[in-house]
């Protein structure tokens, strides 16, 4: 099944771009996500828990920057996961693209095709769930990211009033992982 989302930034494309190929600081963003390894600067292991339903699913699996176009800001990334009980797998092609939005911001334009298999593919049989799912995890990403950026950029600010951070001052933490979605929500 095919299906297209988009969110906004609130980043300039360049700053934007920059940020969305982060991998390590974007992850936390998305509902569920674990990144697990860093193979190389293209591909990444972890893994992804979501409701279909009444079932709770949980992938392991790579994901692999295909293709990567810094002059348009374009990306093709390849997910492929099995399900932690043997219930089956799933396998993703997005790509993605950013355009300049209002204000200064961005817009990410993501197009997903998606092939669910084994008795997975049964629970989400209904296409809409599927959709008004991605929509649910994309809608919370979008939300994640923008309050990193927040958070980040208030950081930044209040770093740049100081000469320098006090020696004591621990690293910051990485984001906590974002809870996972469900389809019923």
């Amino acid at each position: 099944m095919e299906f297209d989302n988009s969110f906004e930034v609130p980043l300039p494309p360049a700053q934007a771009w920059t940020v969305l190929m982060d991998i390590r600081r974007i992850a936390p963003c998305m509902p569920g996500a674990e990144l697990t390894d860093v193979v190389d600067d293209r591909n990444y292991k972890g893994k992804v828990a979501v409701r279909l339903g009444p079932v709770a699913l949980a992938f392991a699996g790579l994901v692999t920057f295909e293709e990567i176009d810094n002059a348009n800001r374009t990306a093709c990334v390849k997910a492929q996961g099995t399900d932690s009980k043997g219930r089956g797998g799933a396998n993703a092609v997005a790509s993605f693209r950013i355009e300049d939005a209002a204000a200064g911001g961005s817009k990410v334009l993501v197009h997903t095709e998606l092939t669910l298999s084994g008795s997975v593919a049964q629970y989400g049989r209904g296409v809409g769930m599927i959709q008004t799912t991605a929509a649910q995890i994309m809608n919370q990403f979008a939300n994640n990211l923008k309050a990193q950026i927040a958070r980040d950029g208030a950081a930044s600010n209040q770093l740049a009033g100081q000469a320098q951070p006090p020696p004591s001052a621990p690293a910051a933490a990485p984001p906590p992982a974002a809870k996972p979605i469900s389809g019923f929500s």
